[in-house]
């Protein structure tokens, strides 16, 4: 285990508590922001950035549904053009209302990042001393990822899992059983005590989930 503290500042927006986060290690040090949501979302996470010093590296996007990209383009407006990091099938998703689902919600959404970098399995990323390895957790949407750090025992998975519950597969671009054997293959094979940073809700361990919760025992 680190002698360092990783520290993963979360924020909320009303209507879907979705959990954008703020990683970094240290004040005055890098940071990621992963999947920044609706207001007001980027205005706390640039209240943060700026209360700790901090100088973003990139955004990092776990799948781009509307409620995980929603404040992409308000963040880059605060930071400067980053580069988003999102796996490749789901760019579309991020100018397509149809995609990304926030045509359903009346309120079509188009994000105008500039820099959209490929996000891709089995690739490392690093953030200071953090090394991070990219899973593959798609099936809730279409190309989604996971973001796993050894050192830290942490593992960031968007919607693939969740506290007793794993992700909604009843879109048109869901698939159950790729979600289920990515969730088996991708975040299972992690040992017990990894914290695992949902997309909604609270955060809970691989291990609470491999033993309680009811998809993983017993299937969707």
């Amino acid at each position: 285990m680190s002698d360092t503290t990783l520290h993963c500042h979360v924020t909320n927006d009303p209507m879907f508590m979705e959990n954008g986060y703020t990683v970094y290690l240290r004040d005055g040090g890098d940071c990621w922001i992963i999947d920044p949501g609706p207001p007001p979302q980027a205005e706390q996470i640039l209240a943060v950035i700026e209360q700790h010093d901090l100088n973003p590296r990139a955004v990092i996007l776990t799948h781009a549904h509307a409620d995980h990209i929603a404040g992409i383009d308000d963040v880059l407006a605060g930071t400067g053009d980053l580069p988003v990091w999102l796996g490749r099938g789901e760019w579309p998703m991020l100018t397509d209302p149809n995609e990304n689902l926030s045509s359903n919600l009346g309120t079509p959404l188009v994000v105008e990042a500039k820099d959209v970098q490929d996000l891709v399995v089995g690739a490392e990323l690093e953030l200071e001393s953090t090394r991070w390895s990219v899973g593959d957790v798609a099936g809730h949407s279409p190309d989604a990822r996971s973001l796993y750090c050894a050192e830290h025992s942490i593992v960031f998975v968007g919607d693939a899992l969740f506290a007793g519950s794993v992700g909604r597969v009843d879109f048109h671009h869901s698939d159950g059983t790729r979600l289920m054997t990515n969730i088996r293959n991708t975040l299972l094979t992690l040992p017990d005590d990894t914290r695992v940073m949902s997309g909604h809700g609270p955060e809970t361990t691989i291990g609470a989930e491999r033993t309680t919760n009811p998809f993983i025992l017993h299937g969707l």
